[in-house]
């Protein structure tokens, strides 16, 4: 440090007598100001690397109720690290974060109104964040009613729980729960409740017991409950202990009126209908029960209507009438062929006492229908013709699979070689349906009815290979298995070239569309014949492993007749390769080349290098000297006749026998031009001074 100082020091100042560069004053600040620099780089290099404090970055919502849910995110100081959530003292959450995020939520607990602090605390720093939550106050009520569809009915009492939380500790409070009949009157009780140490309490009250003079459940409907002028709450009163029945449960009816009044009941729903008078006894009450009208009762709504004979006005405001329902039960059918499998679109019609109801079965073969306790008799139905038969009672929900008597028809198609054959149509008749076989040559179809004739006829490519082939009356077994041989056919093929001429040793390959078999053979004298099952195929002609040819044919009859004609093979392919003017170039080497095939020859004197009975068409032609191994020429040519192909060699001039470059011939005689010119200025230069001199 001092030697920095003194180089420093010594580039302000002069040495020795020499005059100073900058103030004394102005160097001693800017010494000054170095050092402080150079101490706090020292005390940052040494400090510990600063790492994430803790901290609250979301809290939401900020106030609310006892009970509600607080989403809380922060951050803590060690990664992956234990955190607790405190709503106060009280630990409501833990776990450990993720990285140094944590994303929780908590509920609110029972506490006083007013704020409270949420804390966020890394369990292994010590660290914290905190945030202010308000607690506000709720009210809330219950009325105690039984479980659906069991009902309250008319003369009953119901007890309501009116609770409140968030509020001041230790504090009684004044409250009024008011309770509206349907006929729009209200009934009071004045209370007080009284907190606990964390705010809270409640107190239990009986409705219409707890409440102001003439409080009843006299009336059919919904009676609402406020808390302090809020409504909180409703319950019903009904006729009916239950707002549904099944068939042979007893239907129980109570309902208020005067002592002694006389009443009519009348039930009514779908065709049924019943009427009965009875009389409220000394308490007002009227009861009535009956356990065989809903003997018979087909699903639907019912409805319950009282009405007083003596005094008809008196519910004008809110008439006795309730409805309930007769839901039926789920009942779940699967219908199965004899093979166990779904089938679709069986209709199922399912009778009781002479009222018939009927289905369709779905994709996947099940009916799903709503009946109710009783006797049932089942028809399953598949193209007007009777499968299966089953009675059926009902006492519940119930799931259960139905037999029908269809034979599932499996079929395999194949070759006279035992190849499977994939895509082959089967149209049936009766049904016309269509079955198509997969990559295995099977094709399945699980609705065949028994003494049933049926009807095959059988395609490959849209062309029909077997008509009219019958199944007699199926037996009633899980399944029919059929195998359906496709027959084989000829096809002659004759092959021959661009001039009509037969060839000889060509390779004829044939592969069906579909990618089935595969069949070659060798031409003799242009004719072969191969023998392939029936369909469509691609037949290719090759020569030297080139192909020549490629053609589609169907083969839908005994025997086919294909030619195939070469219009690009037996050609004379002549080559010359001329120099830069035009002149022929003995003795290269041409190359003809197409496809992986290759064939060379040598020119002779006039340039020319014939290939008798070859290729036509795309081929590349290479030329190399004689004498060199790399080409000179690379050129693709289209041959479609027997007419000479001139190759030029633009790079050499054949000179006296002899292959010369163009460009060194152009610089020669470029010299020779130079040379030339030059001795025709130096002769008529010395001409010129020669008269001159006799002169003199």
């Amino acid at each position: 440090m001092l030697s920095v100082i003194r180089l420093f020091t010594s580039s302000m100042i002069g040495h020795e007598g020499e005059r100073l560069m900058l103030p004394l004053k102005t160097v001693r600040s800017i010494m000054v100001l170095f050092l402080i620099l150079t101490s706090l780089m020292v005390a940052v290099s040494f400090a510990p690397s600063a790492r994430a404090s803790t901290s609250i970055t979301s809290m939401t919502p900020t106030s609310g109720e006892v009970g509600s849910t607080v989403y809380l995110q922060a951050n803590i100081t060690n990664a992956d690290g234990p955190f607790e959530v405190r709503f106060d003292t009280a630990v409501r959450k833990s776990g450990s974060a993720v990285g140094s995020y944590v994303n929780t939520s908590f509920t609110v607990p029972e506490a006083t109104a007013g704020n409270h602090t949420v804390m966020v605390l890394d369990q292994i720093a010590g660290q914290n964040a905190t945030a202010n939550f308000t607690i506000t106050t709720s009210y809330s009520l219950k009325a105690e009613v039984p479980t659906a569809p069991k009902q309250l009915q008319e003369g009953g009492s119901v007890s309501i729980d009116a609770n409140m939380t968030g509020s001041v500790a230790y504090t009684s409070y004044a409250v009024n729960i008011t309770v509206t009949a349907p006929n729009s009157v209200s009934y009071t009780n004045l209370t007080t409740i009284f907190t606990s140490s964390v705010g809270s309490g409640n107190t239990m009250l009986t409705y219409p017991k707890d409440f102001s003079t003439g409080a009843n459940t006299n009336f059919t409907g919904t009676y609402r409950v406020y808390f302090n002028g809020t409504l909180n709450e409703a319950f019903f009163i009904g006729l009916t202990n239950s707002s549904q029945y099944h068939r042979h449960q007893t239907v129980d009816v109570k309902a208020m009126y005067a002592s002694g009044e006389n009443v009519t009941i009348t039930i009514q729903g779908n065709i049924m209908y019943t009427s009965t008078t009875a009389q409220a006894d000394s308490s007002g009450l009227v009861h009535y029960v009956n356990s065989t009208i809903l003997s018979e009762a087909s699903i639907g709504t019912y409805t319950v209507t009282l009405i007083s004979i003596s005094n008809p006005t008196k519910k004008t405001a809110a008439p006795d009438v309730q409805s309930f329902t007769v839901p039926g039960y789920s009942v779940n059918i699967t219908l199965l062929n004899l093979a166990g499998a779904p089938v679709p679109s069986i209709i199922l019609k399912t009778t009781e006492n002479g009222e018939s109801i009927s289905e369709k079965g779905k994709e996947n073969g099940t009916v799903f229908l709503e009946l109710e306790d009783g006797t049932y008799l089942c028809n399953a139905t598949y193209s007007d013709v009777l499968v299966g038969q089953q009675a059926l009672t009902i006492t519940g929900e119930l799931a259960f699979s139905l037999s029908c008597n269809l034979t599932s028809l499996n079929v395999i198609v194949m070759d006279e070689y035992a190849t499977k054959l994939p895509e082959v149509k089967i149209y049936m008749i009766p049904g016309n349906q269509t079955l198509t076989t997969d990559i295995n040559g099977t094709a399945e179809m699980g609705s065949m009815l028994p003494n049933v004739t049926y009807t095959l006829n059988v395609s490959r490519y849209g062309m029909l290979f077997k008509m009219n082939q019958t199944i007699q009356s199926p037996p009633s077994t899980a399944w029919y298995n059929l195998t359906i041989i496709c027959p084989t056919m000829t096809l002659n093929i004759n092959v021959t070239d661009a001039r009509g001429r037969p060839v000889n040793d060509a390779a004829v390959e044939a592969q069906e569309l579909l990618g089935g078999r595969y069949y070659s053979n060798t031409t003799t004298n242009g004719a072969v014949s191969l023998n392939l099952t029936f369909g469509k195929y691609t037949v290719m002609v090759l020569i030297n492993g080139v192909t020549v040819n490629e053609t589609t044919v169907s083969l839908n009859e005994t025997s086919v007749n294909l030619p195939i004609v070469c219009s690009f093979y037996g050609f004379d392919v002549s080559v010359r390769a001329v120099d830069y003017f035009g002149q022929p170039i003995p003795n290269v080497n041409v190359t003809l080349q197409r496809s992986g095939w290759r064939d060379s020859r040598i020119a002779g004197g006039d340039g020319l290098a014939t290939f008798g009975n070859t290729f036509g068409g795309d081929l590349n032609v290479t030329i190399r000297l004689a004498g060199q191994s790399e080409p000179s020429v690379v050129s693709s040519v289209s041959v479609d006749n027997s007419t000479p192909i001139e190759i030029k060699i633009g790079r050499y001039v054949l000179l006296a026998g002899m292959m010369v470059e163009a460009s060194q011939l152009l610089a020669i005689v470029i010299v020779l031009i130079v040379v030339v010119l030059f001795l025709s200025v130096e002769v008529f230069r010395r001409r010129w001074r020669r008269p001159k001199e006799n002169e003199v």
